[in-house]
């Protein structure tokens, strides 16, 4: 049987690793990143009925989905179960912090790399390179098939943002300037001048595809399933609210917690879970339910990988360190 420890903290004796520990199943990463990115929703299970009805809700009424909750309540992973069980392309990320505008998420434009390519080239290179949409630009190319759209963290936004989105939402379209101005001041060429003006030009999508935009608009056509989480650290304005469709997601308790773990460990369902298992559960239920601490269920599933693995033997004393380590709770530093 191996030791769990590969760093021992001992300079004067540096040694190789012959077999490096097996990877838990929720951070194995993958050349294939679509299938990969919505594979991570195979392992979200579904508490609550009100999840199913809302998310249903949302994609007949083309309404985006305020969704609140505590950290590690599975958030982000029913972005990636929505796009995984209806076979749609990968899931649209998009984080947010207080510097976030609307116009990142939209689309970049590197007017800098034009200019300097256009100055070595003596020529003026295809503006289509050097514009990319963003996560939400690209949920918005229109497409036979919605995409799957995650707006991280809303919350950390400034004020501007929800109703920024909330009129983007409403028109269904955007405009790209640097694209538009090239067809608008086509009537002030000449004919030659004018054939040479491209009223289609090809960008780069969020994802890496090339798509084409004409005369510098893209107009949605499948409204997107958006996802837009909070951790509820603000409130939004009434006409924001309004116009999207509110989920409050709730803590797992046992029964819940069992079957998450049974789909992250690929274990049988029908087979009672091992007595470590057990006994994590219920310390950490036993520490989330105090009103003073705050626990996320991916702490309890880094507990289950580190402490019940056949090929992890920790000692008695060791495995209290541990246990106190990652079932620290989220609102403390933790001393160990």
């Amino acid at each position: 049987m191996c030791s769990w420890k590969i760093f021992h903290g001992n300079k004067t004796k540096p040694h190789s690793v012959p077999e490096w520990p097996d990877t838990p199943p929720w951070r194995r990463f993958s050349n294939h990143q679509q299938q990969q990115s919505n594979e991570k929703g195979t392992s979200f299970v579904i508490t609550d009925d009100n999840v199913i009805e809302t998310v249903n809700a949302a994609i007949h009424l083309r309404r985006p989905i305020l969704l609140t909750g505590k950290p590690g309540t599975g958030k982000t992973s029913l972005a990636y179960a929505i796009a995984y069980e209806l076979e749609l392309e990968e899931v649209l990320v998009w984080p947010i912090n207080t510097r976030t505008t609307l116009q990142d998420g939209l689309y970049y434009y590197d007017a800098i790399a034009r200019l300097q390519d256009a100055q070595l080239e003596n020529a003026q290179p295809d503006i289509g390179h050097y514009i990319r949409l963003g996560a939400l630009g690209t949920a918005m190319y229109p497409s036979d098939k919605p995409r799957v759209l995650l707006i991280d963290e809303i919350d950390k936004s400034d004020m501007d943002l929800p109703n920024d989105l909330l009129n983007l939402f409403e028109e269904g379209k955007f405009e790209i300037p640097e694209l538009s101005r090239l067809v608008k001041n086509k009537k002030n060429k000449n004919q030659e001048e004018k054939n040479r003006i491209q009223e289609i030009v090809e960008v780069q999508t969020h994802d890496g595809d090339w798509k084409q935009v004409p005369r510098g608009e893209i107009i949605c056509r499948q409204f997107p399933i958006v996802i837009m989480t909070s951790n509820a650290e603000r409130d939004f304005p009434i006409p924001f609210k309004r116009r999207c469709l509110s989920l409050t997601m709730k803590q797992p308790e046992r029964t819940q917690l069992t079957k998450i773990i049974q789909s992250h460990f690929q274990l049988d369902p029908k087979k009672k879970l091992h007595k470590d298992i057990e006994t994590l559960i219920a310390k950490f239920l036993e520490l989330r339910d105090d009103d003073k601490k705050e626990l996320a269920t991916d702490q309890l599933l880094n507990a289950v990988f580190m402490l019940s693995g056949e090929q992890r033997k920790p000692t008695k004393q060791e495995k209290e360190r541990l246990m106190n380590l990652l079932f620290t709770p989220l609102t403390e530093t933790g001393d160990f």
